[in-house]
């Protein structure tokens, strides 16, 4: 600090003349010292500029390491300006990171990021940026606006400017917190590691609604489902990774058209298909035609009202953080806007979003819950505009559903209904909440009023012909389903609506049945023809028939052969009717006939009762995770009585495998089919299939057939895939 001193010191001794202008344009002071030597002018700017900057840095570094006291380095700053103030002023207003107009610690500590920028900087620079990228901006409406009078394109030019996320036609509700009807539901969802919702297992509702929506009888997704979804597509679980991004809302203008659904060409069948597979009719007009209806493009949705649209700017600022996926100071914006405009719904509804923007990020329930209750208040403000309104609840009802309220989501569906009654696609919605809560009866009162108004409704059609089916009537469930798909409508081009249109077909004795199969596979839904499970991980091997060293559980199948007279011994004692362990199939795969069923494990979870009644079989099993844990399978007794035939079937999923081991096996008339090659059962022996393909069963002989199954995961599964998928 001695130079700095001296030379301080020597500067106020000099002869201070006239200004001069340096090389550099700028004006400055020339001095000369008393004794005729000293600096040039040229030298005293050099080194004031260089001792400014030097303090500027200075600052820098006390702030990270501490160093020295913040105010004495302020303070010798100061002293180093000067008269160069203003110049200093220039130069270091970039690094005015608070806003107070100069550079000082408390800039410091903002790039060092010690200190968090004030939302006050954050909006206005958001704004400045707004300004330079949209010179076009909307100024606020004059007083002619103000009283409607003029205002006709005001709407539209807002809507450009802040872009609102699109709400999908075909969302999925739920169930919050703060509905008092609804107490006593269960916080058991997550959001999983990848920053998604992960639905589990709801409580008994799951088994004792069990013909929910996607677990009909029937149903790919049989009674042996716990775990139901809306949305049946491929499930790949991968092996840990680095974090996903959260989803940023898209920036779009407008509520998208959806994409047309163009029937693929359909190709022939496989070589292993053709023998068994009628053949696929290749006339144009036997093809189902998709009558993809042209829709008028969608308006805008009028987001802001009147006073709304003087504080666009405001909105606009805030919201553009949101869309650049800074959520946190997203929500502190809003926050502030809520504050300063506390009767706005477009700052509650902005204040929701970046909510839900920071629950994904934070893989937070709580965050998500704030987010649905700051949703409802937004709804409920008053001169909130039709259009918010409906997003509002519609995404509530979404984000409900995620956590698995579906009581909760049915509750801010209906009252949709109540506020838009002419709107169709809410009333859609409508059903479908009903039949996740298993309410088909509802439901199909909700589709019926829906066919009523707009008979050529497609997505009313698939779901009311899916009611009748599960309530197995076939025939009549027919046209809606095939209806419902040719009308190519939003939310038809969905796996079980073809799943079980080919089903009802072939119960119908209707070869076209595999067209309808064909087609599914071809826009994606099924693996082909044959495999039609709808819970799927991607890439595991296909085939119908395994052998035990295809699995690599050999020693699993070795102990089930060496020791099957023990568990065949175990079956039988509880064989007797008058104990009611053995239970009717009730999934609605038989055509006729008697077929009895008594679990030991499902889901992963033992069924520890039933094992007291068996134990030595049991415990058998305890040393093979592969079968006691598999999630998506079940370790069970099957006794089918003579004339049984049970309809052509697939199961709900390809990760698992299963194995049957003959108990009780007549001599003639027991068959199973496995795609085209039929096997028959062997006492003591294992068979092995995926059922994932389409498997028949019949049972023509003179005495019952007793076998045991035993599902075990895909051998081709990773360890942390059996440990994250869902159970079914």
């Amino acid at each position: 600090m001695a130079p700095r001193k001296n030379f301080r010191n020597q500067a106020k001794k000099e002869v201070r003349p006239a200004a001069v202008v340096n090389k550099n344009g700028v004006k400055v002071e020339a001095s000369v010292a008393a004794s005729g030597g000293g600096f040039s002018g040229t030298k005293i700017f050099t080194w004031f500029m260089v001792l400014a900057l030097l303090g500027v840095w200075s600052s820098v570094a006390v702030v990270w390491f501490d160093l020295v006291d913040y105010d004495n380095v302020i303070e010798r700053a100061k002293e180093f300006r000067l008269n160069f103030s203003e110049v200093l002023q220039g130069k270091l207003s970039a690094y005015d990171a608070d806003g107070d107009g100069d550079f000082d610690v408390e800039d410091a500590k903002v790039l060092l990021g010690l200190k968090e920028r004030p939302v006050s900087v954050l909006l206005r620079e958001a704004k400045e940026e707004s300004a330079v990228k949209e010179p076009d901006a909307v100024p606020p409406p004059d007083d002619d606006d103000v009283d409607g009078s003029q205002n006709t394109d005001v709407e539209s030019e807002i809507q450009a400017a802040v872009p609102l996320p699109p709400i999908s036609d075909d969302f999925i509700p739920d169930d919050s917190r703060d509905e008092a009807t609804h107490p006593y539901e269960d916080e058991n969802n997550a959001i999983d590691t990848k920053g998604e919702l992960v639905e589990k297992a709801q409580p008994q509702q799951t088994l004792e609604e069990s013909k929910q929506y996607n677990n009909q009888p029937g149903s790919p997704e049989t009674k042996e489902t716990v775990q139901v979804r809306y949305n049946a597509e491929a499930e790949s679980v991968p092996e840990p990774e680095a974090d996903v991004e959260p989803e940023v809302e898209p920036e779009v203008e407008s509520v998208p058209e959806p994409e047309a659904d163009v029937e693929p060409e359909v190709e022939s069948v496989p070589e292993l298909e053709a023998e068994f597979v009628p053949k696929l009719k290749e006339n144009a007009e036997d093809q189902p035609k998709d009558k993809l209806k042209e829709k008028a493009k969608k308006k805008k949705p009028k987001l802001l009202n009147k006073f709304e649209k003087t504080i666009k700017t405001e909105i606009d600022a805030a919201e553009k953080l949101r869309k650049k996926g800074k959520v946190e100071e997203a929500v502190r914006a809003f926050e502030t806007l809520v504050l300063q405009y506390p009767q706005s719904p477009r700052c509650r509804y902005g204040k929701a979003l970046a909510e839900d923007g920071l629950a994904e990020k934070m893989l937070s329930n709580d965050m998500l819950q704030k987010a649905i209750g700051t949703y409802k208040e937004a709804s409920e403000l008053p001169n909130a505009t039709p259009d918010l309104i409906k997003a509002t609840l519609k995404k509530r009802a979404e984000r409900q559903q995620f956590l698995g309220r579906m009581r909760g989501a049915l509750a801010t569906l209906e009252k949709l209904v109540q506020i838009f009654p002419e709107d169709m696609a809410l009333k859609n919605d409508l059903g479908v909440a009903h039949l996740l809560i298993g309410d088909n009866n509802s439901a199909k009162r909700v589709y019926e009023e829906v066919l009523a108004t707009a008979p050529s409704d497609g997505f009313a059609k698939v779901h009311y012909g899916f009611i009748l089916k599960s309530e197995n009537k076939i025939a009549e469930s027919i046209p809606f389903l095939r209806d419902g798909l040719e009308s190519g409508d939003p939310g038809t081009d969905d796996g079980r609506f073809y799943f079980h249109l080919g089903d009802a077909l072939q119960r119908m004795g209707d070869d076209s049945a595999y067209k309808w199969y064909e087609r599914g596979h071809q826009r994606g839904h099924f693996a082909s023809v044959w495999q039609r499970s709808l819970y799927n991980v991607d890439g595991l091997k296909a085939q119908p028939w395994w052998t035990p060293k295809d699995t690599g559980y050999m020693d699993l199948v070795k102990t089930l052969e060496r020791n099957w007279r023990i568990i065949r011994d175990e079956a039988q004692s509880v064989m007797d009717k008058t104990t009611g362990l053995f239970v009717p199939e009730e999934e609605n795969l038989r055509e006729k006939g008697e077929w009895g069923q008594f679990t030991l494990w499902q889901q992963g979870k033992k069924a520890g009762e039933s094992c007291r009644s068996v134990p030595k079989t049991c415990g058998l099993l305890e040393r093979y995770p592969e079968a006691t844990g598999c999630k998506r399978g079940q370790i069970k007794f099957s006794v089918m009585q003579p004339g049984t035939h049970v309809w052509p079937h697939t199961g709900p999923t390809n990760c698992r495998l299963r194995m049957h081991l003959g108990l009780v096996i007549p001599k003639t008339g027991c068959k199973i089919r496995c795609t085209n090659d039929t096997r028959a059962w062997e006492e003591g022996k294992v068979l092995i299939f995926d059922d994932s393909f389409e498997h028949e069963v019949w049972q023509d002989a003179d005495s019952y057939r007793l076998i045991f199954i035993v599902d075990v995961w895909h051998p081709e599964l990773t360890q942390y895939q059996r440990q994250t998928l869902s159970p079914i």
